[in-house]
């Protein structure tokens, strides 16, 4: 039995992702600007994360579109793990950029240069409430892999500028410049914490690991507990891509004249009590279980 639905990401997937785009691409410009014209790093470093942010954003609108493909012969799963694919190239992309802005901190507080901190305030100011507006854009939408990470890093660039805003204040009050270089590795940190994160999500489908919200050995209980089932054995689950959970498992039966009831009631209680709706299950008549009676459920085979 193979009972599955095909999720395809399509408009409502996207729509967030293009106005997040569009938003965050635009401030990142006007943030660089005036990190440059002001001397702040923690204001550039802020703009670097914001820059992230729009080509994650990007390769998720691309995935999402390419996932709207129908399977073929050669990707009979479709291209669902499209987005997966976008994620850890973001992923790998936002390493890059902590590692340069680390440098560039190193290298300001050897060498102090003058920093405008009236600008650095009122350009962090408008950016804290441009990143509030994309993250509601983000929440909005279905929570995707591509949609999580962007907002995983929305929110970290949330507090960039709050770190810049801080800087411009401490430097516009107190003429203490150090505090702006020192704030931008506090952006690089948030980053760091953001790319790995979202790197480990995308390995985690890649080797269809069991998403770490479910457990294998409760999942199988579950199942062995079916009025009708006997045993349990090569139970597996994985992601198939971010919004899609699979499952598989060979179900040993007291009698297979009453598979159809038995069949709805696993379905019943996958999709209820774990919201897993792509299924493959194969029923196997008592006489073929080899399973001991003290262990109804075998994981993986």
């Amino acid at each position: 039995m193979h009972d599955h639905a095909h999720h395809r990401h399509g408009g409502n997937h996207l729509r967030p992702l293009v106005w997040g785009l569009v938003i965050t691409f635009a401030f990142a410009i006007v943030e660089a600007v005036g990190g440059w014209l002001s001397g702040s790093l923690a204001l550039l470093g802020d703009a670097g994360h914001m820059v992230t942010d729009s080509v994650s954003l990007a390769l998720g609108a691309v995935a999402a579109l390419l996932a709207q493909r129908p399977a073929n012969r050669e990707l009979s799963f479709g291209w669902g793990r499209a987005e997966v694919l976008a994620a850890m190239a973001n992923a790998v992309f936002m390493l890059v950029i902590v590692i340069g802005i680390a440098i560039a901190a190193v290298d300001r507080l050897r060498s102090p240069q003058p920093v405008q901190g009236g600008m650095v305030m009122l350009i962090a100011a408008i950016g804290l409430l441009v990143n509030l507006a994309v993250a509601w854009v983000l929440h909005r939408g279905e929570q995707t892999l591509n949609i999580r990470g962007a907002l995983l890093h929305v929110m970290g660039d949330l507090l960039g500028s709050v770190a810049a805003l801080v800087a411009g204040a401490v430097i516009y009050f107190t003429g203490w410049t150090p505090i702006d270089p020192l704030l931008s590795v506090l952006i690089c940190l948030l980053i760091l914490a953001s790319s790995v994160r979202l790197l480990r999500d995308a390995v985690d489908v890649l080797m269809e690991r069991v998403p770490r919200e479910l457990s294998l050995p409760v999942v199988g209980e579950t199942l062995a507990a079916v009025d009708g089932v006997r045993s349990v054995h090569d139970l597996h689950i994985w992601r198939l891509d971010s919004s899609t959970v699979s499952l598989s498992a060979h179900i040993v039966v007291d009698d297979l004249v009453a598979w159809p009831s038995v069949l709805e009631r696993l379905r019943q209680t996958l999709i209820k009590r774990f919201d897993i709706d792509h299924i493959t299950l194969q029923p196997e008549p008592l006489h073929y279980d080899t399973t001991p009676v003290i262990d109804r459920v075998t994981l993986g085979g």
